[in-house]
């Protein structure tokens, strides 16, 4: 038997994200034209802008869908279509003004 509540990570962009475990709102988000981009730390944010900066982006091997797949495979796909890399990076940009205040 389980103990404890069930902790679900937030996977669409549709609104406002908030922890799953704490409930509350996350600080690192913002709004797009194309949903919600969030991010829970900094190492978070930098992985989101590494990937979507980068013009080259291979799969593992073993790349695969359910609990093989990767942090950025399970990113929203307007994250990931390189059309939307420049409103991506300025919304990672804005993250990160927000971060240093």
């Amino acid at each position: 038997m389980r103990s404890g509540r069930d902790v679900e990570l937030p996977r669409g962009s549709a609104g406002p994200v908030t922890d799953p475990y704490f409930g509350m709102p996350l600080r690192l988000q913002v709004e797009t034209r194309h949903g919600w981009l969030w991010a829970y730390d900094l190492e978070h944010l930098d992985l989101i802008s590494r990937f979507v900066q980068a013009r080259l982006r291979e799969r593992a091997p073993w790349y695969d869908t359910g609990q093989k797949m990767t942090l950025v495979a399970r990113l929203p796909v307007w994250i990931k279509r390189a059309k939307n890399r420049d409103d991506v990076l300025r919304a990672v940009g804005r993250l990160r003004e927000k971060a240093a205040r």
